[in-house]
């Protein structure tokens, strides 16, 4: 196998480099002519079993063999191919071994990227090598039939030499080298070739090599080794053209074709023409039949459509064919019938005019398939020429609310609305509670155009409307143009000002309380509607209050209520007393009605002085085991929310053990020192009866504390 490693490009057997050993071996009568190649024609011209019926002016240089029929692994089972090596071969020349007859040893190998794995045998019949490589590869087993005899002639051929069979399938054999030994013997080169007829699509897990005949583009192929013989440009309709190409990179030319298994000229090759050849005339047609073929060049989506283009024709035919494109479940019938002398010049038997570029309706948001198919005319079927996913420009409006403010009787509105569906602008209808307004968003927005270039900026809007003082919800809708509904932008509510006071009850929040030590700052914001000025906020700490002004900027404040601007937020220092405290905070009307309790919060203040007092805990239990009992229980100090440390004494030895295991019922009773206050802990003890104690200990000032003793026998 030819290998990353390598770059060599496998090719027909007859190279130049076996030249002079073929005619050496020509002279001395053991070796008939070469089957197939670069610079010979057929191996045998008019070998048994061959029909010529192959119909070379059908042979499509980049169309040679389509991939469906390529990697199609299930045609034949072994029985099928021994059958049909036989019927090539009836009877085979004495002291020869025919490919019918042919056994050979092959290896068990990994499953890769390219071959699932190879059970190898001791003795395999070359049908059975050929049909278990084909499973395990993926490929056609035709194909390797059809290789097999246009580079050794071994199907047809009546007294093969061993040399034959060692290079069977040419594989690791390049036209400016010698053989590689590592591929000699029948399976090698059967499983080899597989291997890298596979190879050459790059599948997922290898690395990117083989690009040099990739399928969609147009390459220059040359006509022979000579390079003097020039090339010219083919369009690679697949990756199984691909693969030949890379595996025999020569097209046949002119000459080559009108030759049919004959030599045509000096600068003429025959590898792909013969696999041609051979195939058609066993197997029937390379392609599936006469299907249409072509490319899809472009598909790209716009504002409310895809733009789908390319070219498709069919070989039954020289008339324009029709395409048809599906958006997702959605059908589109176009005719490709545009002027394309490109593809008339690569495939004259069809003409020129097969070319399509058409816009076809987008059906909605989100990602979707589109798909292009090549309607078939006669004998045949339509073909997939290919999918792709894209994003579709499509869907409800979009858009923002920018600003909604009222003053002098009036709500103003700006924003931005677009259709994906449409550049064009489009309506937006503002609503203020029940009465809309009609308007189109047309202002020039460059901020949009730059998010979204495809729609230009002709998306902006702002207008301002009639409405009576008081508060009113004002809600905008962009009108949708193409699939899916009208979408609502956003409401608001504003209040337009009036000159009496209307005593509503102020509004806001009390958002948070945040101590450190004795110290707290309290934080919300409030609102008078009845006016836009500051309004006072009195905090109470207990029973104690204080008086604050409501003034500091909330910018978010300020856009969900831009009728009063954003200056009616407070941020307040209080001091708080030791343990716990409630906060709460009320926001003060400036007329009529009353005021409003913004809420309330709890705060803890732990003393940062030792007071000296004892700890307190409990001796909870004494729970017998194995050389011992685990002694249980809790133990905190008033002055502190540390864990403390407990001694508990066997009789007269005593051990220091921390009470800091997590107990809730603890932190609820006492829950300014928290839960890590319990402990739990296995003392080793001799057989007998112990008095067992446990201390609590304090942390700084004041005595330690006996939490109980209980007796305890050990068995």
């Amino acid at each position: 196998m030819v290998g990353d490693k390598n770059h060599a490009v496998i090719v027909d057997p007859t190279r130049a480099v076996l030249a002079g050993l073929s005619a050496l071996l020509l002279v001395l009568g053991l070796l008939p002519l070469a089957a197939s190649g670069a610079s010979a024609a057929a191996a045998e011209p008019a070998p048994a079993g061959i029909v010529k019926t192959a119909d070379l002016t059908q042979f499509q240089p980049g169309n040679i063999i389509s991939d469906a029929v390529f990697f199609r692994s299930g045609t034949m089972t072994a029985e099928q191919i021994q059958q049909f090596l036989e019927q090539k071969v009836p009877k085979c020349q004495s002291g020869y071994t025919c490919l019918r007859d042919w056994y050979d040893t092959s290896r068990t190998t990994t499953g890769d990227a390219m071959c699932s794995p190879y059970s190898g045998g001791t003795r395999e019949r070359a049908s059975t090598i050929i049909y278990k490589v084909a499973q395990a590869c993926g490929i056609n087993p035709q194909v390797i039939l059809a290789t097999l005899q246009k580079e050794q002639g071994l199907v047809t051929h009546v007294w093969p030499s061993d040399w034959r069979y060692t290079i069977a399938m040419g594989q690791g054999c390049p036209d400016t080298a010698a053989c590689d030994t590592r591929y000699y013997g029948f399976f090698n080169q059967v499983y080899g070739a597989a291997w890298q007829l596979k190879r050459y699509a790059n599948p997922p897990g290898t690395s990117q090599y083989f690009t040099w005949y990739a399928p969609g583009k147009t390459w220059n192929v040359r006509w022979n080794p000579n390079q003097a013989c020039g090339s010219s440009p083919v369009y690679i309709q697949n990756q199984a053209t691909a693969n030949l190409y890379y595996y025999t990179p020569y097209q046949p030319n002119a000459a080559a074709l009108r030759a049919g298994y004959g030599e045509g000229d000096a600068c003429s090759s025959y590898g792909n023409r013969n696999f041609f050849n051979y195939f058609t005339d066993w197997f029937g047609s390379t392609t599936g039949g006469g299907n249409p073929f072509g490319n899809i060049e472009l598909i790209q989506a716009s504002p409310g459509q895809f733009r789908v283009a390319g070219w498709a024709a069919d070989p039954d035919t020289k008339n324009p064919i029709a395409v048809h494109v599906y958006v997702g479940s959605a059908g589109t019938a176009v005719t490709a019938d545009i002027e394309r002398s490109d593809v008339g010049a690569a495939y004259p038997a069809v003409g020129s005019r097969h070319g399509f570029d058409a816009a076809v309706s987008a059906t909605g948001a989100g990602d979707v398939a589109v798909c292009v198919y090549a309607m078939n005319v006669g004998a045949g079927s339509h073909v997939l020429l290919g999918c792709r996913t894209l994003s579709a420009m499509s869907g409800p409006p979009v858009g923002a609310i920018e600003e909604v403010s009222a003053a002098d009787g009036r709500v103003s509105v700006s924003g931005w609305a677009l259709d994906p569906d449409t550049a064009a602008s489009i309506p937006v209808h503002v609503y203020v509670d029940s009465a809309g307004t009609a308007i189109t968003a047309a202002g020039s927005r460059s901020d949009v155009a730059r998010v979204y270039p495809a729609y230009g900026g002709a998306h902006g809007f702002s207008t301002s409307v009639p409405a009576a003082p008081g508060t009113h919800t004002v809600c905008i809708y962009g009108i949708n143009t193409g699939p899916g509904g009208h979408t609502l932008l956003g409401c608001r509510s504003v209040v337009v000002p009036g000159t009496l006071d209307q005593g509503r009850a102020p509004i806001g929040n009390f958002d948070g309380l945040a101590i450190s030590g004795s110290a707290a700052t309290a934080s919300g914001w409030a609102i008078d509607p009845d006016t836009t000025a500051p309004i006072q906020v009195h905090l109470y700490v207990g029973s104690t209050g204080a008086a604050h002004t409501a003034d500091k900027t909330r910018d978010d404040v300020g856009r969900v209520y831009p009728a009063y601007g954003a200056d009616h937020g407070f941020v307040e220092q209080l001091t708080l007393p030791i343990g716990r405290s409630t906060v709460c905070a009320y926001a003060i009307n400036t007329g009529p009605g009353g005021h409003t309790l913004l809420g309330c919060k709890t705060a803890d203040v732990v003393s940062e002085k030792d007071l000296g007092r004892p700890p307190v805990g409990n001796y909870e239990a004494a729970m017998l085991g194995t050389g011992g009992a685990t002694i249980s229980g809790w133990a905190l100090d008033p002055d502190s929310s540390a864990s403390i440390a407990v001694h508990i004494y066997v009789d007269s030895v005593g051990k220091a053990y921390v009470a800091d295991k997590s107990r809730p019922d603890v932190a609820r009773v006492y829950p300014l020192h928290g839960d890590r206050h319990g402990f739990g802990e296995f003392v080793s003890m001799a057989s007998g009866t112990h008095r067992v104690c446990a201390y609590g200990i304090n942390t700084a000032a004041g005595g330690h504390t006996l939490l109980g003793c209980r007796d305890v026998t050990v068995p």
